[in-house]
């Protein structure tokens, strides 16, 4: 006899819980989805992505209530494979992309999804932040060999853009991770400056926002500009910048802003610096946009504790409901406790003693569920 469905309510946290539900294995209820709101039940971009789960998987059931309020999803087997999306304009790639990272590696064979809509647009995660700050964080859990190749660049509100994601790597479970012992020293600076539409000066001027910002880091800043000109300029005018802080023990932190209609390019540069100073600042060993990934990577390892740094403020409503979610699924809890005294700060160019009390950096320490892939083929 089947289990009956785990119950959720609201439609925050919408993705989430599917993809925690399809690792699990588990059928899950949610309800109330925007019971209250004027046009209440799934959003189009909701729709579209229990779409993508249904493709990605093989078996899963879908039930949407007349209103939308109430949504129940029985998962199937990850099987993967090649598809073409075609995201909704209200949207940005990255709210496709995000799940589909935590769900491929765990599936039967390789997934390669084309992906046409807005590439970046200052809600979502941007395709720049995956290629350049998520994928490194897998790599720490021994995923490898992630691709995401921009082929069309699409700003909001017409879009036009096109990416490949290309997943080959497929694994039995997630290393155990271990980061805990200090907070990274940041090394280097990465970024990109991109623009669809607009002037090719405007690259220039984000850059050089930007560089105002960091100059008094110190640090070795490089910053790439990628101004795309006709069929790969997508159907809107944008711009906007993406950057990333690279630690000697190589973890990335990375922050963006986007432009648009009005924006003042150096504006946009000088958002993203400040932004990226603001999580460095945080502490940690990730910045707020990788927490979520990191937390269930460290759920699906084998039966061991695995440790690791956060900052204080990285922990907040949205952690804490995931790790509900977590115990609900998977029946895994998570503990906090506060860092040593003798953490190393996140400084720039060499190590310096914390400027505040440890309690600024919790350690967050997980044991693994014991989840193994039950799809991998097997040679």
């Amino acid at each position: 006899m089947a289990p009956p469905p785990v119950a959720f309510q609201g439609h925050v946290d919408f993705r989430m819980r599917l993809v925690l539900a399809t690792l699990a294995g588990r059928p899950v209820r949610i309800e109330r989805i925007r019971s209250d709101d004027v046009n209440p039940g799934i959003r189009d971009y909701e729709l579209s992505f229990l779409r993508l789960l249904e493709n990605v998987t093989n078996g899963s059931k879908i039930e949407i209530s007349m209103t939308g309020t109430t949504v129940v999803f029985r998962p199937g087997q990850i099987v993967n494979g090649t598809y073409t999306h075609n995201c909704p304009l209200s949207r940005g790639m990255g709210y496709y992309i995000e799940p589909l990272l935590l769900l491929a590696p765990f599936g039967k064979a390789a997934l390669s999804v084309t992906f046409k809509g807005v590439t970046s647009n200052g809600v979502d995660i941007g395709v720049d932040t995956i290629r350049t700050a998520i994928f490194p964080l897998y790599q720490k859990f021994g995923i490898q060999r992630q691709e995401l190749r921009i082929l069309k660049r699409g700003s909001p509100p017409g879009g036009g853009g096109e990416v490949q994601l290309y997943l080959p790597h497929v694994v039995l479970q997630a290393q155990t991770l271990h980061a805990a012992v200090r907070a990274p020293v940041v090394a280097k600076l990465r970024g990109i400056a991109y623009s669809t539409r607009v002037s090719p000066a405007t690259v220039n001027r984000i850059i050089e926002g930007a560089r105002r910002v960091l100059a008094g880091t110190g640090c070795e800043t490089f910053i790439y500009s990628d101004a795309a000109r006709g069929d790969e300029s997508g159907a809107s005018p944008g711009f906007g910048a993406t950057l990333v802080a690279e630690t000697k023990t190589g973890w990335c932190i990375s922050a963006e802003a986007v432009g648009g209609a009005g924006g003042v390019p150096e504006d946009v540069g000088e958002r993203a610096a400040r932004a990226l100073l603001d999580e460095i600042a945080l502490g940690g060993m990730v910045g707020r946009n990788q927490v979520r990934a990191l937390v269930v990577l460290m759920v699906l390892g084998r039966e061991d504790v695995g440790r690791v740094l956060l900052g204080r403020d990285a922990i907040d409503a949205g952690l804490v409901r995931l790790l509900r979610a977590i115990k609900a699924l998977f029946g895994t809890e998570a503990r906090l406790r506060p860092a040593d005294a003798d953490a190393e700060w996140a400084g720039f160019g060499s190590a310096e003693p914390a400027p505040e009390p440890a309690a600024a950096e919790y350690v967050l320490s997980i044991k693994g569920a014991g989840f193994v892939n039950a799809s991998k083929k097997i040679a």
